[in-house]
């Protein structure tokens, strides 16, 4: 058992699934609310939950952005956050605040996680929601210290940009949610790790949100590191 699953098979999943539903005409129907037409676990997940959704916060480039907290023992660790180029800063910037998103929505008891569907459309969002539901399916969660390294931006056209980067997993543990129990006896391997290439684009509210997700195992190895 890994420590957490990776993006790998909620990416194949997903990935099958829309082609499958687009193949029967279904569109994306299966992960929209019917009343509300929004993505099912993006605006809330299953269950009861108790604790309210933060407010949107202003930042310092004028975006009213949802508030994102993460519980005390969870955390995620960012390697070259700054560049020196304030275009690859702000891609840099956003990326990490999707990848937040998700650790929120799957670790974080709340009624709604509106930053899931702030910080990413398309198949990204239909990745990172069947991502969090595989957890609330099995009554799970996660705590400890996830590492993204080797984080390279380049821009492809206007509003477009790609994101690589490495992920370590290996100081994170699962978490039973029906017993509270953490599970810190799994061994290191090969699984913890992964390598990600992302396509990200300005929206117009001047976000870059993340439109896919590709796992790129042939280079999982250079992350071992």
């Amino acid at each position: 058992m890994n420590r957490r699953p990776t993006l790998l098979a909620a990416a194949a999943m997903t990935a099958a699934a829309v082609l499958s539903l687009s193949a029967c005409g279904g569109g994306d129907s299966e992960f929209k609310d019917k009343d509300s037409d929004k993505i099912a676990g993006a605006d809330s997940d299953s269950g009861d939950k108790k604790r309210e959704s933060p407010s949107p916060r202003a930042s310092e480039d004028g975006v009213d952005r949802p508030e994102i907290k993460l519980p005390e023992d969870v955390k995620n660790v960012f390697e070259g956050g700054k560049t020196g180029d304030p275009k690859k800063d702000a891609v840099l910037a956003d990326n990490e605040r999707r990848i937040n998103s998700i650790d929120e929505a799957i670790t974080v008891d709340a009624k709604a996680h509106p930053a899931l569907k702030f910080y990413s459309s398309g198949e990204a969002l239909l990745t990172a929601v069947d991502y969090v539901q595989s957890f609330d399916k099995d009554q799970k969660s996660f705590v400890g210290t996830t590492r993204y390294y080797e984080r390279k931006v380049t821009f492809l056209k206007e509003g477009v940009a790609a994101v690589s980067y490495c992920q370590d997993g290996t100081k994170t543990y699962p978490k039973d949610l029906k017993t509270g129990k953490v599970d810190r006896s799994i061994p290191e391997s090969a699984d913890d790790y992964g390598f990600y290439n992302t396509r990200l684009k300005k929206n117009a509210k001047g976000v870059w949100q993340t439109e896919s997700v590709t796992y790129v195992e042939d280079a999982t190895k250079r992350c071992m590191k």
